[in-house]
């Protein structure tokens, strides 16, 4: 009967465990999907205060370029294609379709601000300048937040796919969250940085033997050599060494000096 006891308490305590883990997992995948969504939010804002500039700068670029009409009607276009997705999606989480046209948008707005570096007059325009700086922050805040979005993304996933959370996640269907993504190739490619383009400026000759000596004679072009310096500067210390001048006798008299007390 004791024994009978003690193995029903055993069941009894490892059920509640299992509950109370099962009840904690999924208040967490509830919380979590929530802070998506607020994450998310803070994105859709200045998402659609983007929509608003465009316009503007649209209208603008086309009083003073009008050779850049594909490129204006792109931008157009699929600005109209995510304010569709994002009143369909009523504030949700991005779906994959949305995240496709913002990538395309944020390339297509990034190109055209290169373009316009060929038209003087409309860099010049105040009213250009100010739309140019306001959507310059506006892209800056997206993003800040596509970046805390996409790590709060990142953490839900993590658990709906990591054991034993995902028996939970299956039960309830909490599906995968989708990332919001740049995969601009001029985005992620990393900056080209070549040395071997360093300018020699040789307005005025390089003087003083020794500094060259111990910096060590290289061409123009050719790149320092720090462990050739630091060998020349571990040389021990030579102390420099003085010429010794003969002195002159005071008794003799310089040739070229006459002797007072001699006749003329």
């Amino acid at each position: 009967m004791d024994v009978f006891l003690i193995i029903l308490v055993i069941l009894l305590v490892a059920v509640v465990g299992v509950v109370g883990w099962g009840l904690a997992a999924y208040n967490g995948f509830i919380r979590q999907r929530n802070l998506i969504q607020e994450s998310w939010r803070q994105v859709d804002v200045e998402l659609n205060r983007r929509y608003e500039l465009i316009p503007n700068l649209v209208e603008t670029v086309r009083a003073f370029a009008a050779h850049e009409r594909n490129t204006l009607e792109g931008i157009v276009r699929l600005r109209s294609q995510a304010q569709q997705l994002a009143s369909a999606e009523r504030g949700e989480a991005p779906s994959p379709e949305r995240a496709a046209v913002e990538e395309q948008l944020t390339q297509q707005v990034r190109g055209l601000m290169v373009q316009v570096e060929a038209y003087p007059e409309l860099k010049s325009n105040q009213n250009f300048l100010e739309l140019q700086r306001q959507l310059a922050e506006t892209e800056d805040r997206i993003a800040a937040g596509r970046r805390y979005y996409n790590a709060n993304v990142r953490n839900y996933n993590t658990r709906i796919e990591s054991v034993p959370s995902n028996i939970i996640a299956n039960s309830f269907n909490f599906a995968k969250a989708t990332y919001f993504e740049v995969n601009d190739p001029e985005v992620r490619r990393a900056p080209d940085v070549n040395f071997g383009e360093i300018s020699y400026r040789g307005d005025a000759p390089a003087t003083g033997g020794a500094a060259s000596g111990q910096l060590g004679d290289s061409a123009p072009n050719e790149l320092p050599n720090p462990q050739a310096q630091q060998n020349q500067f571990d040389r021990p210390y030579q102390p420099p060494t003085y010429e010794a001048q003969p002195q002159q006798n005071p008794n003799q008299q310089n040739p070229n000096q006459q002797n007072p007390n001699a006749q003329p």
